[in-house]
């Protein structure tokens, strides 16, 4: 029998349709105008980081985030606190609507404080199940950084290497059983994979007795599949809606490694109906090596309507029961 669970993937609105849904918007500009200070919107950040907790607790996942509430952006978040970094320009994030600061390197980098940790704790601490934290992968972080000390793009990767590996040691000796490191970026370039593996096995020597999952999406992953395999993580995740064939790629090849199956989109309101999704589990799990897998939504829910996002991730829990009520009892 497969085992499937459920996750999220990352984010979860911030913003939702109703007056109390948008108690962080107005505590963000009460802030910027000096109306309250930064204890009291950390309060309100906190509240709105245990509402997203508890919509997903409230649809059954088995595993959940903080849904990075308190991210300004999937970027600059962990980069702002350290050494050598000053915030720049507004940039777009991949094709979405949304929009990072963009880090630009001025001095040799070196990790300031912890950032994850203290937001993993507080999840962990408010929540019956697990919690996964998410770190942005050191690729995808030079990707996005304006480099201005190190001679190459390489060196930028390394020394962001270095950022990530700590911020996971932390997470780890504070008890998180999975991390989820998100790695979009290599998608376009996958030439770089050779660097990204030499990340990873660094980064997972710092892990301790927590699993590594790399995540991947706003890309295709078809031509990266086999290298993706090779990689020092345990789990993969994988964007199905951008990779429209990988799922009978997986029925060929197999899989060394449990794979996180993102068939809910998480870019489109659209409800998944059971045959497309079924179709897909269908095909992913006839394949050899796969013991155990995770259905979740393809990235992050921020790009999402916060009533639409719980009724996709309800309908996630309740395909994933029919599924198993129909097809392994």
């Amino acid at each position: 029998m497969i085992s499937i669970l459920t996750a999220n993937t990352g984010s979860f609105p911030r913003i939702g349709e109703g007056p109390d849904e948008q108690k962080l918007r107005k505590a963000l500009a009460d802030l910027d105008s000096g109306k309250i200070s930064k204890e009291d919107f950390k309060i309100i950040e906190r509240q709105t980081t245990a509402n997203a907790i508890f919509a997903q607790i409230s649809a059954r996942l088995d595993l959940v985030t903080d849904g990075q509430v308190s991210w300004h952006d999937p970027i600059s978040h962990v980069l702002a606190a350290q050494n050598g970094v000053e915030l720049g320009s507004l940039m777009r994030f991949f094709d979405t609507n949304c929009y990072c600061r963009q880090p630009v390197i001025k001095s040799e980098l070196s990790w300031h404080a912890p950032v994850l940790v203290k937001e993993f704790q507080y999840a962990r601490g408010i929540s019956d199940r697990p919690v996964k934290p998410v770190v942005t992968g050191p690729y995808t972080l030079a990707c996005h950084c304006v480099n201005q000390f190190y001679t190459s793009f390489n060196r930028l990767v390394e020394a962001l290497t270095g950022i990530v590996a700590v911020e996971v040691a932390a997470l780890a000796s504070a008890g998180a059983t999975v991390i989820q490191i998100d790695e979009p970026s290599i998608l376009s370039h996958p030439d770089d994979m050779p660097l990204l593996q030499a990340a990873l096995k660094e980064i997972a020597g710092h892990k301790g007795e927590a699993k590594l999952a790399l995540y991947t999406y706003f890309g295709d992953s078809i031509l990266s599949y086999e290298k993706l395999q090779q990689l020092p993580v345990e789990i993969l995740g994988f964007d199905f809606y951008y990779s429209q064939r990988l799922a009978e790629l997986i029925a060929a090849l197999g899989s060394t490694k449990v794979l996180g199956l993102g068939l809910i989109d998480g870019r489109n309101t659209r409800i998944e109906k059971e045959t497309e999704v079924f179709s897909w589990l269908d095909k992913v799990l006839s394949a050899p090596g796969i013991k155990e897998c995770y259905l979740n939504p393809s990235c992050g829910l921020e790009y999402l309507p916060r009533s639409r996002a719980v009724e996709k991730l309800k309908n996630m829990v309740r395909l994933r029961d029919k599924y198993i009520g129909g097809k392994h009892e």
